[in-house]
């Protein structure tokens, strides 16, 4: 019998394959003592297990920097560091030489030791640095063990599923992507640096199955719906016909993109509808043009920081935004700065500890207080705008003093340029994030201090109903079709065109049928999404009338339930899309 379980969907695309059980884990190692002389042999056996570990981190890396380019293959810097630390190096010899200990047994205390520092002295949300140190634990023990290793798929003879508890971005980025056809684990989020690595390779993936990793079994027959966030296990004749059917549709759809992507995004009455795209690295901008974006609406930036042992350089930082926006020569570039704290911590910020940091120091917020971090990207973006089309984007502003002081940072920053003889454009645009119902209530005082707004839907979504988006327990809850949801974009919008100010979404809600029929019915006309929902979007604007979706939009503002909102955008469509293609990927039953 089949086993069907749900997750969220992280990485598109459809997979069939056995199941291999990745067990990334810190392997038991048992407590042995040597006799005093075996002590030299046991070090030069620990030192012999070090170079092999940093050997095969730099052919790793090699090969990362080869297929994903040098910004991914700067993650394994912190182990390779690591390797050499004397802390590291003279406590396990130490250990040893003192203790009597195996090479094993006194690595891994040594390193147990060092974790139960960190601990003590970093905020426990900042992983990274701690995901470094248990990666290498395991690398550095297996080979003292004698064990092969983990993440070696070359002997599975076959693509494989992988299954795991959760990855870490230096795990995913080495696994062979000869022999991954898909990915599923119980932990993570669509917004996991590893998760993002599948993205970029076109693996797909689910994320927040739960205990996908206890209950499927090793080489059993699985299918992954990257799209649908779904995995199904020992899949029956019916499955498996589904999912022969869907892979044959979306090889139809692979076929078909080229051809609408050359297509214009204009509804049957013609109203054109900017279509742009939601980037999380510099390398899916060739992607995103490919599948039609005529700009960016959102580029991520936190790519540059997170994972990082320092801050890093504005050269860095302005290679990747130019090579953005050259690729959108005759479209913006909206660069979001720095959406730091939640759930994304870089290693050299003394991040606070706190209960709640989706409520905490993060976005904004965070980059105010560090003027060092802030100030070099700013002034990385400005030289951007000699480029291209580049704006900048502020995430999370709640209060007018906050857009403030953005704006006289960059004119110090922008006059500093201009001493130098650094070329920007001077006419470079700055906008804010709705993201709040703060902001949402505040938007005619913030328009006063921005050149457009960019509605983040997806934290709109979770700030109003309090509803944690990353928490799969409370997925039903998570309703973007909320009757307080639609009238305050409805407020934003209004506040916008009164203005005189572009007004957008990059959240997901872009990228949902009945989502984007609304926000058009909203007279909103720029919608960003992650690129590989483009096209099928683009089909939607051409099937549309913008009156009918002018007219749904009308009833939903007057709606009470969220069914009675949905119930509005289903009929408004009518026969003109069939939602049935979109049916398992959003939920757009009526809830109930």
């Amino acid at each position: 019998m089949s086993i069907i379980l749900d997750g969220s969907p992280a990485s598109e695309g459809i997979a069939s394959g056995r199941v291999f059980l990745l067990e990334w884990g810190v392997p038991v190692v048992p407590h042995e003592s040597i006799t005093d002389e075996l002590v030299d042999a046991e070090i030069r056996r620990f030192h012999d297990a070090r170079a092999w570990a940093s050997e095969r981190l730099k052919e790793t890396k090699a090969s990362t920097e080869s297929r994903l380019g040098p910004v991914e293959a700067r993650i394994f810097d912190p182990q390779i560091l690591m390797l050499e630390d004397s802390a590291v190096i003279e406590g396990t010899a130490r250990y040893i030489r003192e203790n009597r200990l195996s090479a094993q047994r006194a690595f891994e205390l040594r390193m147990l030791e060092l974790r139960a520092m960190w601990h003590r002295t970093s905020h426990p949300m900042v992983l990274d640095r701690l995901n470094d140190l248990e990666d290498l634990m395991i690398r550095v023990l297996h080979r003292l063990l004698d064990r092969n290793d983990p993440t070696d798929l070359a002997t599975s003879g076959e693509g494989v599923i992988v299954v795991a508890s959760n990855l870490t971005p230096s795990l995913a980025v080495q696994l062979d992507l000869e022999h991954v056809l898909g990915i599923a684990t119980d932990a993570g989020t669509r917004t996991s640096h590893w998760a993002m690595l599948a993205r970029s390779a076109k693996i797909p993936a689910v994320v927040g199955l739960g205990n996908v990793s206890t209950i499927a079994t090793e080489g059993q027959e699985a299918i992954v719906d990257g799209r649908i966030g779904r995995i199904v296990l020992e899949p029956e004749q019916g499955e498996r016909s589904i999912f022969e059917i869907r892979q044959k549709k979306l090889s139809v759809w692979e076929d078909e993109i080229s051809v609408i992507a050359a297509m214009e995004s204009v509804t049957k009455d013609g109203q054109y509808i900017e279509l742009r795209a939601n980037l999380d690295l510099p390398g899916e901008a060739k992607d995103a043009r490919d599948h039609g974006a005529v700009g960016v609406g959102l580029f991520r930036t936190e790519f540059l920081v997170v994972g990082r042992s320092s801050m890093p350089d504005g050269e860095e930082q302005f290679q990747a935004y130019r090579h953005v926006a050259e690729t959108f020569t005759k479209g913006a570039v909206y660069i979001r700065t720095f959406d730091l704290g939640g759930d994304k911590f870089p290693m050299f910020l003394n991040m606070p500890e706190e209960p709640n940091p989706f409520l905490g120091w993060r976005a904004i917020r965070v980059c105010l207080d560090e003027p060092e971090l802030f100030r070099t990207q700013l002034r990385a973006i400005l030289r951007a705008t000699a480029y291209g089309d580049v704006r900048l984007m502020i995430p999370l502003v709640n209060d007018v003093d906050e857009i403030r002081q953005v704006h006289a940072l960059l004119e110090e920053e922008a006059a500093r340029l201009a001493t130098e003889g650094v070329a920007y454009n001077a006419g470079f645009k700055v906008g804010v994030m709705i993201e709040t119902p703060a902001a949402a209530l505040d938007a005619a005082e913030l328009a006063r201090y921005s050149d457009f707004f960019s509605i983040g839907t997806n934290d709109l979504v979770q700030y109003t109903l309090a509803v944690d988006r990353t928490n799969t327990r409370l997925a039903k809850l998570y309703n973007p079709f909320h009757p307080a949801v639609v009238r305050q974009l409805h407020q934003v919008a209004r506040v916008g065109r009164a203005a005189g100010i572009e007004v957008s979404v990059c959240g997901e809600m872009a990228s949902n049928p009945l989502g984007a029929f609304l926000l058009m019915g909203l007279d909103i006309t720029a919608l960003s999404m992650a690129w590989p929902s483009l096209p099928e979007i683009k089909k939607l604007v051409r099937a549309i009338r913008i009156e009918d979706a002018r007219s749904s939009a009308r009833d939903a503002l007057a709606a009470a339930t969220s069914r009675d909102v949905i119930e509005c955008l289903v009929k408004g469509i009518g026969d003109s899309v069939d939602l049935s293609v979109f049916s398992g990927r959003w939920s757009l039953s009526l809830p109930g």
